[in-house]
């Protein structure tokens, strides 16, 4: 089953079975702490919220500090920590921020919702600010009560007010702040609307004075459970509410809190719930607090006759249409196709490769080692047949940076649009033969920026075993920002059969590789439930700020490694062992995989980054010495090969060190033997591609 939402405003209670029987009274409930309004504003703030609500850009406010924000869930998926602006600083006690991966209950299904979770939990002094989505309110009342229950002091952040007033609700932000008990602050982050508000009222922030009744069953042992957990841990309720529904990551927690006879009565009381019930407590708890959320939703919403839906809520439709969304895959492509492959590969390549550092920066760069350093082998080292200069610097920004720039501009504006999330849902029957959740399909196009961040969202995946694969695909075809810009140019120079090819062959390889792990590797595969995110008209500041800090990301990650291949090809070369290098691998290169024994060097560079591998051959390609099957053969080789080394040392963090080097042990061969297939097929059938026989 496939749940798709789509931004729901005043959601209708769920019918999701009879409402619990009534529970005890509110005087028998546990109070709300006396110390509502804080004695001292505490020194660590938390961001807390669901996913795609916007607590990143928060964060950027508060701390100055930038962190990736897109238009879709997953993106924050590590606890992201920073001091204060001097401006925040001065008008509150708070000494760091931390923004918390997006969650939607603190009963985590997930490890970036049990991350989230312990936050609150390892630091009861902490206080919150909670950052909604204002067109999803109830959602994050959901939330709201959770919180409540832990007893965690917060400010109410109701974020992206104008994109609420573009549907025609109103929302009644007195009567909110009047029945949560808390501050509640309108807010336009992305303009930093309602910013300076937000930090005038932190010194406000309370416990919300909201409570839940549950089914007297579910009371019976929560206060049965409340009594045996220390009287001066913070939220006893809202733990003991996690216990009874059935939280195992909470238990180790608990456990050093309680003697061995009160863990033995924590766990008899949780069994004895467990018999009383006709179903899973979770259920039961979720189902009072949705019906909780609904009674305060009635009452601060106000919705305006119906509206005919803007043109961007009508494309956000047909992008997930099975032949409206082919069509604007179709299109989008084909721009990048345009805007990556020919204007950043062709023009602004040729601009630098062969104008400003064919003309001025090589000849300028040997005048001046000769003249300063004349000693033969520095003169090689710097500006050689491999020199720092003459290589490792023209490969990186001569010729890789313009086609990455290119890419990541598109990629940014793709993600600022909220197209990426519809991209996922269309595929996700795809996916679905793969046995994957469709969650799944947000890694993967995360991988497609940069697969080692990817293989860190794979947290957001519910089961072990698609945490596992999508790791595995990630390493194996998913090319990065990087690369991808680098095939994108040479299969434009290929043409476009060539790229018909590459496609279908990596697909079909991803494809096939996950069909296999899903049936080999043990665990079920859960179902699809995502949040749409509006689309919207990327904002050109968005855009730049991401694409800057991509590119600083890629001179201060990318850049050295180039240098370090190059340095590694100079001293092999130096030492005569370069020809050695290409002659035992000629059997492979040449003979299977029908490449120029200079191939042999872009391996070598793919080793330790894809994308510098890949400028190998698009080096190659531009020389003349790659026909359209020798492309399509080194670019399917090289999408397939060993995933970089940031990448596996994520892999090692993430899976476990045998898991990561099993994975790369398959993957090299693997990659050899579909390239020689490749073409031993292409050339057995006589097919050219394009290119000469």
């Amino acid at each position: 089953m496939t749940e798709v939402l789509d931004c729901p405003v005043a959601s209708k209670p769920m019918a999701a079975g009879p409402a619990p029987a009534a529970g005890p009274s509110a005087a028998s409930l546990p109070p709300v702490r006396s110390d509502d309004v804080l004695r001292s504003v505490p020194s660590v703030l938390l961001l807390v919220g669901n996913p795609n609500v916007g607590k990143s850009i928060f964060f950027g406010y508060l701390t100055g500090r930038y962190v990736n924000v897109s238009n879709y869930p997953g993106t924050t998926v590590e606890v992201a920590r920073g001091r204060p602006t001097r401006a925040v600083a001065a008008e509150t006690a708070i000494r760091e921020v931390l923004d918390s991966p997006g969650v939607n209950t603190l009963i985590p299904l997930s490890e970036d919702e049990r991350v989230t979770r312990d936050l609150l939990l390892d630091d009861p002094s902490a206080m919150a600010v909670q950052v909604a989505d204002a067109k999803n309110l109830r959602r994050a009342l959901l939330l709201t009560l959770e919180l409540a229950e832990l007893e965690v002091p917060l400010v109410f952040a109701l974020n992206l007010m104008d994109e609420l007033r573009a549907r025609g609700i109103v929302v009644d932000v007195g009567r909110l702040a009047e029945l949560l008990g808390v501050p509640v602050v309108p807010t336009v982050a992305i303009r930093r609307a309602g910013m300076n508000t937000l930090l005038r009222r932190l010194s406000g922030a309370k416990v919300p004075g909201i409570q839940v009744r549950y089914a007297p069953e579910i009371e019976a042992a929560v206060a049965r459970i409340v009594a045996l957990l220390p009287a001066q841990l913070r939220g006893r309720r809202g733990i003991a509410l996690m216990l009874a529904a059935g939280d195992a990551t909470l238990r180790a927690r608990v456990r050093s809190h309680l003697a061995p006879a009160e863990l033995a009565e924590l766990e008899a009381t949780i069994d004895v719930l467990r018999r009383r019930l006709p179903e899973p407590a979770a259920h039961v708890i979720q189902r009072a607090r949705l019906a909780r959320a609904d009674r305060l939703l009635a009452e601060v919403y106000t919705a305006s006759p119906e509206r005919a839906l803007p043109f961007a809520a009508r494309l956000g439709r047909w992008a997930m249409h099975p032949v409206w969304g082919l069509a604007i895959l179709a299109g989008v492509l084909f721009g990048m196709y345009e805007f990556v492959g020919v204007f950043g590969a062709g023009t602004l390549v040729d601009w630098l490769e062969n104008g400003l550092f064919g003309r001025v920066v090589h000849p300028l760069a040997i005048r001046l080692v000769d003249a300063v350093l004349p000693v033969p082998l520095l003169h090689d080292l710097l500006v050689g047949d491999y020199g720092v200069i003459t290589m490792a610097l023209t490969y990186g920004i001569a010729i890789v940076l313009p086609i990455v720039g290119t890419f990541f501009i598109t990629f940014s504006i793709l993600e600022d649009s909220g197209y990426l999330p519809r991209l996922a849902v269309m595929v996700n029957g795809i996916f679905r033969g793969m046995g994957l959740n469709g969650k799944a399909v947000l890694p993967m196009v995360l991988g497609l920026g940069c697969d080692t961040m990817a293989t860190l969202t794979t947290r957001i995946l519910d089961r072990p075993k698609e945490r596992v694969i999508v790791t595995l695909l990630l390493a194996l075809g998913v090319p990065c920002s990087a690369q991808l810009g680098v095939i994108f140019a040479m299969l434009g120079q290929a043409g476009a059969a060539a790229a018909a090819v590459w496609s279908a062959v990596v697909l079909g390889v991803l494809f096939l590789v996950g069909f296999l792990a899903a049936r080999v590797l043990p665990g079920e595969s859960g179902n699809l439930v995502l949040e749409l995110p509006p689309m919207r008209v990327p904002q050109i500041g968005n855009i730049l700020v991401k694409t800057l800090a991509r590119i600083e990301w890629y001179l201060r990650e990318a850049l050295p490694l180039f240098v370090v291949g190059t340095l590694f090809l100079f001293t092999l070369d130096a030492l005569g062992l370069l020809v050695l290098v290409e002659r035992a691998a000629s059997p492979v290169v040449v003979g299977l995989l029908g490449l120029p024994a200079a191939a042999a060097q872009a391996f070598i560079l793919g080793f330790l980054r894809r994308d510098y591998g890949a400028a190998g051959f698009f080096k190659l390609q531009e020389d003349g010495f790659l026909d359209p099957v020798q492309t399509v053969v080194a670019l399917v080789t090289m999408t397939l090969f060993v995933p970089c080394i940031a990448n596996f040392f994520m892999m090692v963090k993430e899976r476990g060190f045998r898991a990561a080097l099993a994975m790369t042990a398959f993957i090299f061969p693997f990659a050899l033997a579909v390239g020689a297939l490749l073409n031993l097929g292409l050339r057995g059938l006589g097919i050219t591609l394009g290119g000469t026989p």
